[in-house]
């Protein structure tokens, strides 16, 4: 007889642990799948930090940040875990962007200050500065590897439980409930769940029944680096660089100080659609060498020659934004396009307030068509 479960929440990275963490917290009976070994490197959730980038100006990425930002803190409460590092971002090379996003900031009691480019560079000394610089104070990283580590102790503590190495080969509607037909360890198994939420990244669409309306997932690899600095002590914020095209620039460039590793530095969504199961894990020797040159023209306080290349996967839609909404039984979190770390705690709340409440909706740019 197929196992009975309340919630399945099928995919274990980020986003399916902070589901599984807040379905828990509301008291709900739920089990998460995730086909690979936990902390494995193929999808976009591993390494040791990620942008916390409030360089927004649509209202419905704001009122998530916030909502993201008090659920840090609360993770960080509940586990003894600091998960944040707020040493602020840089961003730059948009005029028109950064009274945009100034602006909204300011707007809903934000700190944000914009600097001329020679007060950006008196700061960070390792930057080279073009045009003015929004600077957010309340912004920096999140530590991901620990927010992983967080938010399944986070769940397990609730009463989640989380397999790993737990394939779902099917998913499908039946009188019943939700059928998943399973693969670990050799072995299939069935589960009948009366709810499902998909955060499998990637692999979304080859879960999700093939009448559901996802819009179009593009895959692609992409391959940021680790630089070295120059000098032990240079200060180093996170930063946003939008680049004119006109310079030869192959896309706009985020980046981060990560202790340990370097300054991270990479192009945002430039990398080759792939399949997600078949990739080779090095960057594209052209797009390396244009980050080598990028670096050596906007970073004199980093080597160029000393890039560690790292290989992640984006799974973007066509808009960048985010898909959050629910079909029937099922719920799905998919598309976050390579800036989506930020607000996991907070998707996951919005994943959960589906999975559990008829009546919720997410904001209109999030929900299917």
């Amino acid at each position: 007889m197929a196992e009975r479960i309340p919630f399945v929440v099928v995919g274990a990275g980020a986003m399916g642990l902070a589901t599984a963490w807040q379905l828990s917290r509301r008291g709900r009976r739920v089990v998460a799948l995730e086909r690979f070994e936990r902390g494995h490197t193929r999808g976009a959730s591993h390494g040791a930090t990620r942008n916390f980038n409030n360089a927004y100006g649509a209202a419905h990425y704001l009122d998530l940040l916030t909502l993201a930002r008090s659920e840090w803190d609360e993770l960080s409460r509940t586990t003894g875990e600091p998960l944040l590092r707020l040493h602020g971002l840089a961003t730059h090379g948009d005029g028109a962007l950064i009274t945009r996003v100034h602006e909204a900031l300011v707007t809903r009691g934000e700190r944000a200050q914009v600097l001329d480019a020679r007060e950006a560079a008196r700061r960070w000394s390792g930057m080279r500065f073009d045009g003015e610089v929004l600077f957010t104070p309340d912004a920096g990283v999140v530590r991901a590897q620990a927010a992983l580590e967080a938010l399944e102790r986070g769940a397990r503590d609730r009463g989640a439980e989380v397999r790993f190495g737990h394939r779902v080969l099917t998913l499908d509607e039946t009188a019943a409930g939700l059928a998943l037909d399973i693969e670990a360890g050799g072995e299939r198994y069935q589960v009948v769940a009366d709810t499902v939420v998909v955060t499998a990244g990637a692999w979304t669409p080859g879960i999700l029944p093939s009448v559901f309306p996802l819009p179009r997932l593009t895959v692609t690899e992409e391959s940021p680096a680790h630089f070295a600095p120059r000098a032990a002590d240079t200060a180093w914020p996170s930063f946003n660089h939008f680049v004119d095209a006109e310079r030869g620039a192959i896309g706009n460039v985020y980046g981060m100080p990560a202790p340990g590793e370097g300054v991270k530095v990479g192009f945002h969504k430039v990398g080759p659609v792939v399949d997600p199961d078949v990739r080779t894990f090095r960057p594209v020797p052209e797009q390396s060498a244009a980050l080598r040159e990028y670096v050596a023209e906007w970073f004199p306080g980093l080597d160029p020659d000393s890039a560690v290349p790292i290989s992640c996967t984006y799974t973007s839609t066509d808009s960048e934004d985010f898909v959050l909404d629910r079909r029937g039984r099922i719920v799905v979190g998919a598309g976050f396009s390579g800036h989506g770390f930020k607000f996991t705690p907070a998707v996951g709340a919005v994943l959960a307030d589906l999975a559990t409440d008829d009546t919720a909706r997410a904001a209109e740019p999030f929900r299917l068509p």
